[in-house]
């Protein structure tokens, strides 16, 4: 029984560290001057964490946050499958809005512990691959 209540302790602080990241990555952002359009975007199976407009671009942001980079940076956990469920995403998402802008992808890596607190921005992180 106490290896399922630290389970949970565990899940439990995973999601706040994860929910900091992206309100960090939003102030980020609109410090930028983007228009943040949405924020924990869903719709049917899709979530997107971010969605905004930067100029004439349409951004999806993905954001990856960590407690230390040991394991490799955050961006590294952004997998081949991710990424194609955000581009599903992203096509759900533009043809129920008709925006009509370019479109990017973009991931913010946030490391945040008691010692330090990093963000790292990667325009254009990934590319939409022809099928």
């Amino acid at each position: 029984m106490d290896n399922i209540r630290v389970y949970i302790k565990n899940v439990a602080e995973h999601n706040i560290l994860g929910k900091k990241g992206e309100e960090l990555a939003t102030q980020f952002l609109k410090n930028l001057g983007y228009k943040i359009l949405a924020i924990n975007w869903q719709e049917k199976k899709f979530e997107i964490d971010i969605i905004a407009q930067d100029q004439n671009q349409l951004v999806f942001v993905e954001v990856k946050t960590r407690a230390t980079d040991f394991f490799g940076s955050p961006v590294e956990a952004v997998t081949p499958t991710k990424k194609k469920h955000l581009i599903k995403g992203a096509n759900f998402y533009v043809d129920k809005t008709n925006i009509d802008l370019e479109c990017r992808f973009d991931v913010i890596a946030v490391i945040l512990n008691n010692n330090q607190q990093k963000i790292e921005h990667f325009k254009d992180a990934f590319y939409p691959e022809l099928d």
